[in-house]
């Protein structure tokens, strides 16, 4: 027989993933495909992650009635970090006299070569690949491969569309629709058992105009998108970006307002980011200085900041709905790390600010002095 190895933390699984299963084993003439969630990724850290009994129950829903495919909770019964090598040696050892292949995508193969015995994997199986998005980027990694490993890989020809989990589970935890990303017994076992949620942001959209708040959601998905490459924890990056703006349209005699005491010198557009610090912590009970101060200058920045800071900065400038001229020219900056970008985004500001005649607020204009003196 043909068997394939497909594994994951699916946190959750999403439709992309039963996509992959569906072409690979069309394309490959599969007559069994195993699907494996992880018990402890070490490729995950930092995430909002389901329980493992969760992410088990996801994949039996989402893979349910696709004749040859079976959920396997091996990993998950194992305990400990999921190390990929092993498990190909547990399925090796059952499939000894049939053909196996290990499925992962571009995004994995990348990384290949740092994973715990490589080499390993590759005595026990054929790696299966296929592109997300970007075939080009795979040929390319597919002749990396081939040079390093002396090994055989096959592409089955599968490109995928933009559907990612961290998609899914920012949207989960702001108590936003999965459908779309997921199948609807999926979307549902999400929504019944309140996977992802995150208490401390609960009941901010009553505080926000409709338009605001699908801002906020564009915010949170950007922040959750880039989080890992600027080293910050998942929940910290949603629960900032969902709060960021949570003062914007409160009243100042308003009772979450009642012991606020308003800084100083600050321009009317500037303060509900103090304001949203306040409010974040008295109202909605966040404790963590470095998500508080996240919020309490992402409109201005300052010196010194936090990576977290950075991103919320950056994203509620540069979330997708954001069209002012330039916007495109600075989001392509975010690939080339957080500080590059901050500087060109807080340029931009500084000269638009005054091109209009607009006050600059002074920690603008230290944050801007302060990046290019340590960074250029």
């Amino acid at each position: 027989m043909k068997i394939a190895l497909y594994g994951g933390a699916f946190n959750p699984v999403h439709l992309e993933h039963l996509n992959i299963v569906l072409a690979a084993k069309e394309r490959l003439g599969l007559d069994k495909i195993i699907v494996i969630p992880t018990n402890i990724s070490p490729h995950k850290k930092g995430e909002l992650c389901a329980r493992g009994k969760d992410r088990l129950k996801m994949c039996r829903l989402a893979f349910e009635g696709v004749q040859g495919v079976e959920v396997s909770d091996v990993e998950l019964k194992r305990g400990g970090v999921s190390y990929s090598y092993v498990t190909c040696r547990h399925f090796k050892k059952i499939y000894s006299e049939d053909e196996l292949y290990f499925i992962i995508g571009a995004d994995m193969l990348k990384s290949f070569e740092f994973w715990k015995e490589p080499e390993e994997i590759l005595k026990c199986a054929t790696l299966a690949v296929c592109a997300r998005e970007n075939e080009e980027e795979l040929t390319a990694l597919i002749k990396k491969f081939q040079k390093h490993f002396k090994k055989d890989i096959v592409n089955f020809g599968y490109v995928g569309k933009p559907v990612s989990s961290t998609r899914v589970r920012t949207l989960a935890a702001l108590g936003e629709d999965t459908a779309g990303l997921v199948s609807e017994s999926v979307r549902l076992y999400i929504r019944k058992h309140r996977i992802y949620e995150i208490p401390e942001i609960s009941g901010v959209r009553k505080y926000l105009t409709d338009s605001r708040w699908q801002h906020t959601v564009r915010v949170a998905v950007l922040v959750a998108e880039y989080r890992r490459a600027a080293g910050v924890y998942e929940f910290d990056a949603i629960t900032a970006a969902a709060l960021h703006d949570c003062a914007k349209y409160i009243a100042p005699d308003a009772a979450e307002l009642k012991k606020f005491v308003p800084p100083k010198g600050v321009p009317e557009p500037v303060m509900h980011q103090y304001s949203g610090a306040f409010v974040a912590e008295h109202t909605f009970g966040v404790k963590d200085e470095v998500i508080l101060n996240a919020i309490r200058y992402h409109t201005s920045g300052r010196e010194n900041m936090s990576n977290l800071e950075k991103l919320i900065f950056l994203a509620d400038l540069l979330e997708e709905g954001r069209d002012f001229e330039g916007a495109d020219a600075l989001r392509a900056k975010l690939k080339d790390g957080l500080d590059c970008c901050l500087i060109a985004a807080l340029e931009h500001q500084i000269n638009y600010l005054k091109s209009t005649g607009e006050p600059v607020y002074p920690l603008t204009e230290r944050a801007y002095k302060y990046l290019k003196e340590v960074i250029l």
